[in-house]
């Protein structure tokens, strides 16, 4: 199966040779509600070496609340969020649940960082949360 996808404009597409994503969790870490715009973030989690990544990117490099240094990916002509890479797991690439062309395929299974996010937020009580980086 290939799992497709890419930004808002059109620039950057990507086809991912797997039949699912080794998991997919919504995170709150403040990292992921910088980069949505103030929510949190669903990403979905493939092998690095599946993906096949066309078109022109740009990217930040920071230190996560777990300490790990990370570099998020995002289309140079439109921003959208797209990647992002952790140091520590350099054989994992993790995608933006809104990039994928089927979001379904990347329907969170857990939530993170949950100590994060802000006292209005809106949590799906059939998903196991977490307070920090780790699920549960």
């Amino acid at each position: 199966m290939t799992i497709t996808g890419g930004c808002r404009c059109g620039q950057v597409r990507y086809e991912i040779a797997a039949e699912a994503p080794i998991s997919a969790r919504y995170c709150w870490c403040r990292d992921c509600q910088y980069f949505s715009g103030g929510a949190g973030m669903a990403n979905a989690v493939f092998n690095k070496d599946a993906i096949r990544i066309t078109g022109e990117t740009r990217a930040f490099d920071s230190i996560a609340d777990s300490g790990a240094k990370m570099r998020r990916s995002f289309c140079a002509s439109c921003g959208s969020p797209l990647f992002s890479e952790a140091e520590p797991r350099p054989h994992l690439i993790i995608l933006r649940v809104g990039s994928l062309d089927d979001r379904e395929i990347g329907k969170p299974t857990s939530v993170i960082w949950a100590k994060s996010a802000p006292k209005w937020a809106c949590f799906d009580p059939d998903l196991p949360r977490s307070p920090d980086g780790q699920p549960r």
